[in-house]
């Protein structure tokens, strides 16, 4: 299927880490989300990166920006655990029209699948006028778990992934229509929201 055949999409990555913005390290979040979002969906995806400091301002002011440029998502990764340098839930939620807590709810349910510290995980989601904007955790490796879910062996989902609800969110928002490769995560819509196949 030609990929012209699917909307185009604007969606902003984002990390945040103090260390990784001054050069000390190679930012690794950056790279793991754009390589995660491209495996996932059919849609011809337009990204608007950016690698910035633990500082709540900024953070606020990047969101707004990616907003304002058309991104129908946003995707944080980095400051949400309980460290002084922390920040991102609290410039997330500053900009919000409306908060989602489902979503930080599910993705400390998965980590908690593998770390017993997924409590101390702060992440939020929100919706600022027609965009989606969530909060991932730092780790590649962690972003891939939360995003995509964790399957069986025989490649059956155990615990959904947040990625599934992602594309009807957007879709309510007045978003562009999301479609994913169903191997990686398949997104769910009631009958009602889903288009026919073409």
């Amino acid at each position: 299927m030609s990929e012209s055949l699917f909307d185009p999409i604007k969606i902003g990555i984002v990390s945040i880490s103090d260390r990784a913005s001054t050069g000390v390290y190679e930012d690794k979040g950056l790279p793991a989300l754009q390589e995660w979002l491209t495996k996932a969906l059919h849609n011809p995806i337009t990204f608007e990166p950016r690698l910035i400091p633990d500082e709540k301002e900024r953070i606020s002011a990047t969101l707004i920006e990616l907003v304002h440029v058309g991104c129908s998502l946003v995707l944080t990764t980095g400051g949400t655990g309980p460290a002084l340098r922390d920040v991102t839930p609290e410039a997330t939620l500053a900009v919000a029209d409306k908060e989602m807590p489902g979503f930080g709810e599910q993705m400390r349910q998965i980590s908690l699948k593998f770390v017993p510290t997924a409590i101390l995980s702060r992440q939020v989601a929100v919706i600022r006028g027609q965009s989606l904007i969530i909060n991932l955790p730092g780790q590649p490796k962690s972003i891939a778990e939360t995003l995509e879910g964790l399957k069986d062996a025989e490649g059956k989902a155990v615990v959904h992934g947040i990625f599934a609800a992602v594309p009807y969110c957007v879709d309510l928002i007045g978003g562009p229509y999301m479609e994913t490769r169903d191997e990686v995560c398949k997104a769910f819509r009631p009958k009602t929201a889903i288009r026919p196949a073409r």
